[in-house]
């Protein structure tokens, strides 16, 4: 099944709003006749009325790196989904492997996240990965099938065919490490048959994007594997010539 290419900018904790609309603006002239990807960029919460501005009328999408699960209420530091909504997001990163790492995320909120997500009609990009001490150890595919089921519980296959899934091998996050294009279409492929066997046909329709410091230079080798389609970018993102390099060469440009 043909799936559309997806590549997502996490700008993480970076750019303020003029830089943010910035960098948006000179992604515009980049990606000029790049219509088969779909591309977005997730700012911090500060800078997405800006970016949602600069995008606008382009083939850009803005998403969030974060949500939570409550409606409202006493969630300092908090942000709903109505206020994403609002604000002009069509996409929200959850589960990010910082979230778990840093933050106290577990599958249990990702999954209570994924719900208010696909409930307020967001595009949710669901990370899973796995550290180099499970990796090590062997554990790769029992973290995967853990956080994939948990993570997805109670979601039904209709609502899972909006799901984008990206694969972060943590290990292989900003420190210059990257899976071969082989160990990566390993990992998306068993990605693949977990979630096929939650939700049946409807996981070949699922974009698995891969999450760990995909580069230009790569970029090619990585989406032209079977069950790699597209990719999460960090600091290759943060810059919109590298950032539409990227895009161009996922797309064998």
């Amino acid at each position: 099944m043909a799936r559309r290419v997806i590549v997502a900018g996490n700008w993480k904790m970076n750019k303020t709003a003029s830089e943010g609309r910035e960098l948006v603006e000179k992604l515009k002239a980049e990606i000029a006749g790049l219509d088969d990807a779909e591309i977005v960029v997730c700012p911090p919460f500060t800078s997405i009325g800006a970016v949602v501005e600069a995008a606008a009328g382009s083939p850009i999408g803005v998403g969030a790196q974060n949500i939570h699960w409550a409606p409202n209420g006493a969630f300092t530091g908090e942000i709903s989904a109505d206020m994403l909504k609002t604000s002009g997001v069509t996409y929200v990163i959850i589960g990010h492997s910082e979230r778990r790492q840093y933050f106290g995320e577990t599958n249990a909120t990702v999954n209570s996240r994924l719900k208010a997500a696909l409930a307020a009609g967001l595009i949710p990009i669901v990370c899973v990965g796995e550290t180099l001490a499970e990796r090590e150890s062997g554990r790769t595919e029992a973290v995967l099938a853990s956080q994939i089921r948990e993570g997805f519980a109670g979601i039904d296959a209709k609502e899972a065919s909006r799901i984008v899934v990206a694969y972060e091998p943590v290990w292989a996050i900003g420190t210059g490490k990257t899976a071969t294009p082989d160990m990566a279409q390993a990992a998306h492929a068993f990605i693949r048959s977990e979630l096929r066997a939650l939700f049946g046909d409807a996981a070949d329709a699922m974009r698995i994007q891969y999450g760990g410091s995909m580069k230009p230079a790569n970029a090619r080798e990585l989406v032209s594997q079977p069950d790699i389609d597209g990719g999460l970018i960090g600091g290759a993102a943060l810059d919109a010539g590298t950032f539409a390099s990227l895009i161009r060469e996922a797309l064998g440009r």
